[in-house]
């Protein structure tokens, strides 16, 4: 009995042996076929692993540096006639020590007209454009440059600059903001086909040219590998099209032979439209500020000064924060329920009322449609308000008056540019002197960038009745910005 027990207990002893055995051998393969897997991974696929990786915040490593200026090429089409004035724009934005590209001109500038040794030092390269006199062109309404602009395109590619991962076009009244232009870029891989702007805001001009094409005069960006294909079949791909208008719609319509459609990103502005642009810049999109358009056709963004002093103004706070210009904050004040909304560095609108939300962050109609007649052309492509046209009834409106940094913080003061004989009652917004905005600089990162939230304000207690202080801050993880009660 016990020898046959001792015999059963050895048999099931082996067979729980050769099981476990068998099991860890099994465990062991897998885990060397998991791991040894990688290995013959192809290089880009491996880096796509680590990009999503980075992405959602795994990885500590990048691929590659972040786009910057340095990654950059521009082309700037303008002409002879117009370079001499609109020069003054570029002059804004461009920066000789960080940024590469030229400007396209159709002919040479006459001595009388050539900009003098120290404006050059401060402008981008004059190039020459290629004669066009063998393309045909046929819109009766149309001008034979479009063919020489949409052609910047593969001149500037063929400029043969080094290390470039984008090439941002634009006209001579375009204004880039460049650091934005830089992060916004930065969401997407340069070695994909990427074809990067925005629609107009008028409804209309969309319906007219295109609602897939992206307006030349916001500017628009191409990648690398996109315009170097591109540049090769241009010219081909523009005998096609002698039948559209503008540039633009050409290199839309060459890309969409290619299967390149465009990648609207909001912080692109084409400014289709006519008189006081204060709407659209008092309720921005929350992306950051990339270009403005149309600087000589609009009122100036700032009361009492010339357009072009006006932008000047608007650049001194973007070189504070370029990532927080023109975002819209929002708070309420309990004691006097006034509604707050902050563009930064542009403006302060003051309901004198509590306002929801929602309704705040239309934007109000302060501007007319780029031309008149059809009823299509009023329609816009945003959320807009009334804008009454008895300014008593209107939200006061307070504009920047100066930027500066003040310890860690920087501090933006806003003043009422435009006076009106508005009865002020004991509790009226229009008795404020001066608000005061106080914010940590504002330093996106991809996820804030893929994944952007509004920040939050308080109307701070060192605040009087003629002297506004608010402080802008991160939102709590389940903050409302909501109307009291």
């Amino acid at each position: 009995m016990k020898t046959s027990q001792t015999s059963f207990f050895k048999t099931q002893f082996k067979s729980r042996l050769i099981n476990f055995i068998f099991i860890s051998s099994s465990i062991g393969l897998v885990i060397y076929l998991f791991f040894s897997s990688f290995s013959l991974l192809p290089k880009n696929t491996t880096k796509v692993v680590s990009s999503i990786d980075s992405l959602l915040g795994g990885g500590d490593q990048q691929i590659s540096a972040p786009t910057s200026l340095d990654h950059i090429v521009f082309g700037i089409a303008s002409n002879a006639k117009s370079w001499p004035k609109r020069k003054e724009y570029v002059k804004m934005w461009w920066k000789p020590d960080k940024m590469r590209g030229c400007v396209f001109l159709d002919v040479p500038l006459d001595n009388n007209t050539a900009a003098t040794s120290d404006d050059a030092s401060l402008l981008p390269s004059v190039c020459i454009s290629d004669d066009t006199s063998r393309f045909r062109y046929t819109w009766r309404g149309g001008l034979r440059s479009a063919i020489r602009v949409a052609r910047v395109v593969s001149e500037t590619v063929a400029l043969n600059h080094s290390n470039v991962r984008w090439f941002v076009f634009g006209d001579d009244d375009t204004v880039f903001f460049p650091d934005n232009l830089a992060k916004t870029l930065s969401k997407y891989d340069h070695d994909l086909l990427y074809f990067i702007g925005s629609n107009s805001e008028s409804f209309a001009q969309n319906r007219f040219f295109s609602f897939s094409m992206a307006f030349g005069g916001a500017g628009f960006a191409i990648s690398y590998p996109l315009a170097k294909t591109l540049a090769k079949v241009l010219d081909s791909c523009l005998e096609r099209y002698p039948h559209l208008y503008g540039s633009d719609g050409r290199i839309s319509s060459c890309l969409a032979e290619l299967g390149v459609g465009i990648t609207r990103e909001a912080g692109f502005h084409q400014m289709d439209m006519s008189g006081d642009p204060f709407g659209v810049l008092a309720v921005h999109p929350m992306t950051p500020l990339v270009s403005l358009h149309h600087g000589d056709y609009l009122d100036p963004i700032f009361p009492n000064m010339t357009n072009r002093d006006a932008m000047r103004h608007l650049y001194k706070a973007a070189e504070l924060d370029p990532h927080r210009i023109l975002q819209q904050t929002v708070c309420y004040d309990r004691w006097y329920s006034w509604t707050i909304s902050i563009s930064w560095g542009y403006s302060v609108e003051v309901f004198g009322n509590h306002v929801l939300l929602p309704d705040v962050l239309r934007v109000p109609a302060t501007f007319s449609p780029w031309k008149k007649g059809n009823v299509l052309n009023s329609l816009f492509t945003f959320d807009m308000r009334e804008h009454d046209k008895d300014p008593c009834k209107r939200p006061v409106v307070f504009h920047m008056n100066t930027t500066f940094v003040e310890e860690d913080k920087t501090v933006s003061i806003y003043k009422m540019m435009e006076h009106s004989n508005c009865t002020s009652y004991n509790g009226s917004p229009r008795n404020i002197e001066t608000i005061k905005v106080y914010a940590q600089k504002l330093n996106l990162n991809m996820k804030q960038m893929y994944a952007p939230r509004r920040q939050c304000c308080d109307v701070l207690p060192s605040s009087k009745h003629e002297k506004l202080d608010i402080g802008i801050r991160e939102c709590h993880e389940d903050e409302l910005i909501q109307m009291p009660k």
